[in-house]
């Protein structure tokens, strides 16, 4: 699979103020990629960096072959959704999207217009002026307009910040949707989000990249999981018995964790031994999941 998007040695500076600092990783054709970091980490400026919105002070982004600081390199190829885009009050959705559309030169951009409020379930907004459209419905229009013309890569700065958990769960399923058909960049405070719909992401603080790997190496899913003990006492020698097993420990708030040899036995044999185990001994639980939550690693990179 060939890298999307490739960042090298990117530095950003603001007079004195270095907001981002020798940043470099790729981001896979067809994956959904998150950035990560906490206020100030310089994420958003990354972001900008790899729309076009900012110029480096050093290194390079490549989008598709191609730097985003050439002139209209990127027209048609990409689509944004910044974290805070403002609609011109006064104008009909419908109106809006095709004027964006046609600025993108899309050939029928009246059709994609409809097609994109289709996938973010907002046909009934067309002759609606936007500044009549609630928060979670300004959001998806501003989603609809980075949606237009099937861009093969997709930038959505916190494209569910401040939506109700109804709106966000639709949105997360556009983005599902969009996973192996485009590559898709998502910045977000969210974590639990991020883990649920990214492959890959990376974590900055201070301006500095402190991790780029896959989801599933950041998390540990290939190598331990988890489970919430209700009551009862864990076996935990019999545990460490299983084949396969390689340690077996109870962690603060009666939390298990199991590791375990992913070159010798897979996660589902492992886990339903273990859970098995667990219930002939009549040790109730809540939950099982793989590796750590993604909150409890960035907590600790960060």
């Amino acid at each position: 699979m060939s890298a999307a998007i490739e960042i090298k040695n990117l530095t950003k500076h603001f007079g004195a103020k270095t907001a981002v600092n020798d940043v470099t990783f790729n981001v896979e054709e067809g994956h959904c990629y998150g950035l990560i970091g906490p206020n100030g980490a310089g994420k958003t400026t990354t972001f900008s960096m790899m729309c076009g919105f900012l110029f480096p002070s050093a290194g390079s982004i490549k989008v598709l072959g191609v730097s985003p600081t050439e002139p209209g390199a990127l027209k048609g190829k990409v689509g944004v959704l910044p974290q805070d885009a403002i609609l011109p009050p006064t104008w009909p959705v419908g109106d809006l999207l095709t004027y964006y559309g046609e600025l993108s030169g899309l050939p029928n951009a009246e059709a994609e217009a409809k097609q994109a409020l289709e996938r973010v379930q907002l046909p009934e907004t067309w002759n609606v002026q936007a500044g009549a459209l609630s928060h979670g419905m300004h959001k998806r229009v501003s989603m609809a307009q980075a949606l237009m013309g099937s861009p093969p890569v997709i930038f959505l700065d916190e494209p569910t910040a401040g939506l109700d958990p109804k709106i966000a769960a639709s949105v997360r399923n556009v983005i599902r949707e969009l996973k192996g058909k485009h590559t898709v960049v998502v910045s977000s405070h969210n974590l639990q989000e991020l883990e649920e719909l990214c492959d890959a992401t990376a974590i900055l603080d201070k301006g500095k990249l402190v991790s780029a790997s896959t989801m599933a190496e950041l998390t540990g899913q290939m190598a331990e999981f988890r489970v919430q003990i209700a009551r009862g006492e864990v076996p935990l020698a019999e545990i460490k018995a299983l084949s396969g097993v390689k340690d077996a420990r109870m962690e603060p708030n009666q939390v298990l964790c199991v590791s375990f040899d992913g070159q010798a036995v897979t996660p589902e044999e492992i886990i339903t031994r273990a859970v098995g185990l667990l219930a002939q001994k009549n040790v109730l639980f809540l939950t099982v999941w793989r590796g750590k939550r993604l909150e409890e690693r960035v907590l600790a990179l960060t």
